[in-house]
């Protein structure tokens, strides 16, 4: 059986309805809001290269195959195995000294190779570009996060301030009361209080002192 008297329960819900009420009065939980719509992240490199033309895939293929080490050691081969047939092993030789069909030949392949190189070479510096604007993106799209993110903890501890403000508000409205009621009790609480933030200071500057010496 219940033998507590509805009304006090009723003056004590009130009661405790109004502290919440004053406690969370004036107090702005409206938190910034940000639409976080930003593009989704491409592979420079992928896309790129599915745009790549004809000639360009040519270009970087000779640009690939005349820049390696296996080039040059074949053509070392031939044109030892070119000079030593017409000097030395050749009666009749096709190219005779000084070898002008094969000076020719180089003249050609140096005509057409270095066009061809730039062409690669310019695309690359071109696709270089594209990655340096998508770092560039993304850059101010961190920095952009990054500023709502502050704005948003700056917010929070200024409701935090506030909410503090207001309980130290009401902890000393409610040590007022109780010391009216009873004062030994309430000099109790207030030593209990104090003994527990300087354990709690001495807490904090003891493990700080451990963190600065290790």
């Amino acid at each position: 059986m219940d033998i507590t008297p509805s009304g006090s329960l009723t003056k004590s819900n009130a009661q405790a309805h109004h502290a919440h009420k004053n406690l969370l009065e004036g107090i702005h939980f409206k938190f910034p809001t940000f639409k976080h719509d930003h593009p989704s992240v491409i592979d420079v490199n992928k896309v790129a290269d599915e745009q790549l033309t004809m000639g360009q895939r040519i270009a970087d293929g000779v640009a690939s195959v005349m820049g390696s080490w296996r080039f040059i050691i074949i053509q070392t081969v031939i044109v030892g195995a070119w000079i030593i047939s017409n000097v030395w092993l050749l009666t009749h030789p096709f190219d005779p000294y000084p070898l002008i069909l094969l000076n020719l030949l180089f003249s050609t392949q140096a005509a057409y190779a270095a066009p061809v190189i730039m062409m690669s070479q310019n695309r690359q510096s071109a696709k270089d570009r594209l990655m340096a604007e998508s770092d560039y993106r993304t850059n101010l799209k961190a920095e952009e996060e990054t500023r709502h993110i502050m704005e948003h903890l700056d917010h929070q501890d200024v409701v935090i301030m506030q909410i503090i403000k207001r309980m130290e508000g009401q902890h000393e409205e409610v040590m007022r009361h109780l010391a009216r009621l009873d004062p030994e009790m309430a000099r109790r609480l207030g030593m209990d209080i104090q003994e527990v933030s300087k354990e709690l200071v001495d807490e904090e500057t003891g493990g700080s002192n451990i963190t600065g010496n290790s």
